[in-house]
């Protein structure tokens, strides 16, 4: 079966690469972008802007094959892709919760972003406590990380020069 999305927008972010940048949206405290949607989806952002946060789900563009196991950034054990939110994976989908700022015409303007400048969007959903937010939840291996995806950084492990290094050795 094949299965086919379209882009419905772009993400405009700070980051033109990704050796240095957040990892996860909490990374990117007090960092700005903005979201393009393509003019025949604004109608499809009617009310969004009475909501604080939006899920935003995208195309990791960068990705080039995918790995069933990685060493995620904030381990050093190699972890099953799915136990991650490593980029490389069978269909390279992201995701990132974002702080909804401004809805003007087809842009989305944001805090929190933690994407590639360039990444194409896939989706935009509101985020709903009621549905979204868990009380009794458990984070398997990450619960030994807990507090430090503020400071972590993308060294390249998932990107371009990782891939380019891998076929040199």
């Amino acid at each position: 079966m094949e299965i086919v999305y379209r882009q419905i927008g772009v993400i405009h972010s700070p980051w033109q690469d990704v050796h240095g940048m957040p990892i996860q949206p909490p990374g990117a405290a007090g960092v700005m972008g903005c979201i393009e949607v393509a003019p025949e989806y604004v109608e499809g952002l009617k009310d969004l802007d009475g909501f604080s946060h939006i899920i935003l789900l995208y195309h990791f563009h960068r990705v080039k094959e995918f790995q069933l196991t990685v060493t995620p950034f904030l381990d050093k054990e190699t972890r099953g892709v799915f136990s991650t939110r490593a980029p490389k994976r069978p269909n390279p989908i992201g995701l990132s919760i974002v702080r909804l700022l401004d809805v003007a015409g087809n842009f989305l303007h944001v805090e929190g972003i933690d994407t590639l400048d360039g990444t194409p969007l896939l989706d935009v959903k509101p985020y709903v406590p009621e549905f979204d937010a868990r009380a009794e939840v458990r984070a398997g291996w990450m619960s030994r990380a807990n507090g430090r995806v503020q400071t972590k950084r993308s060294d390249d492990r998932f990107g371009e020069r990782a891939e380019a290094e891998t076929q040199h050795e």
